[in-house]
């Protein structure tokens, strides 16, 4: 089996304002950096479309009419501050949400052995009921309730190693006993949240919040003593990836220093885990960030560990 690679072009149709660190550049830097690196093993596909009916999986459906409502036939529209949306996109968004879905059937009826969602706009800071932070809806929450709701898996859990706190997801499954969400992130930083003490109805969440200049010793050490124990006393059937690399150390947003050997321990380690309790079965999905050549080095980098399995 090979590891299958989704996006779409329709995902570079989503723009925000001039200027705006979430431009579509970051997913052309991506895919130049992939034909470049001409890996093997992988399999290189265009995602299909969600409908707004799988949006329903993580949202209420007041928020997603809502959120189309805004969509302008031209310019830009507001969300919040620091989130805009234009003519094209609800389409991103519909195909961003799509590759998701289409990675978890392909991983689980076995077509391909892990997958990596190439797709934006990003989604972790998007709630149940508000779109937030640059995401529109909330592609890996969606993709992990799919797994649950459409494939009956009783496990799975998401790992965020994005700078930011993944304060969406933690939300959409605050009481959702089938779903371990972790998430490493610099505090403080918006969206200010993501305290240790904040576990879950559940106990299903781990929060590890950690200071400005963490760099790759302290997230391994993290890594191996804390994220993985709790990731095998819980037996994932699959793992989902927050994949996020604003924590990088050239990254003009976040304060830690990452680079792309962390990003590649942290692949290596969770699909090791996903081997031992899940078949192998991990998807991956692009979240933060924006400098564009560390950005595209580091998924160059995680996709190296992916295909290696």
């Amino acid at each position: 089996m090979t590891t299958l690679f989704l996006t779409h072009p329709a995902c570079l149709g989503h723009r925000q304002n001039e200027g705006h660190p979430e431009s579509p550049e970051r997913l052309e830097a991506i895919i130049a950096a992939l034909k470049a690196a001409n890996l093997q093993s992988l399999s290189y596909k265009e995602c299909f479309k969600a409908e707004k009916a799988d949006l329903l999986l993580a949202h209420d459906a007041a928020m997603i009419e809502g959120l189309f409502s805004m969509i302008p036939e031209n310019g830009f529209n507001f969300v919040d501050n620091d989130t805009l949306v234009s003519s094209q996109s609800g389409e991103a968004a519909l195909y961003a949400a799509g590759a998701v879905l289409q990675a978890v059937e392909a991983v689980i009826v076995g077509d391909a052995r892990n997958s990596f969602c190439a797709v934006r706009p990003p989604g972790h800071h998007a709630h149940r009921n508000k779109s937030a932070g640059f995401c529109l809806f909330n592609n890996v929450a969606i993709g992990a309730r799919a797994a649950v709701t459409r494939h009956s898996l009783k496990r799975v859990a998401i790992v965020d190693f994005d700078v930011h706190h993944g304060d969406g997801t933690q939300d959409i499954f605050w009481d959702d006993p089938a779903v371990l969400f972790i998430s490493t992130h610099q505090s403080p930083l918006y969206p200010f949240s993501g305290s240790a003490e904040e576990t879950g109805l559940q106990g299903n969440i781990m929060n590890i919040p950690v200071p400005p200049g963490t760099g790759g010793i302290q997230i391994r050490k993290i890594m191996r003593e804390r994220i993985i124990p709790r990731l095998d006393d819980f037996r994932p059937e699959m793992i989902f990836v927050s994949a996020g690399y604003d924590a990088h150390a050239e990254d003009p947003i976040g304060g830690m220093r990452l680079i792309e050997d962390d990003y590649a321990f942290m692949m290596r380690e969770l699909l090791a885990v996903a081997s031992r309790h899940a078949g192998g079965k991990l998807v991956a999905v692009l979240e933060g960030g924006y400098n564009t050549e560390a950005l595209a080095d580091s998924v160059i980098s995680t996709l190296k560990e992916m295909i290696k399995v």
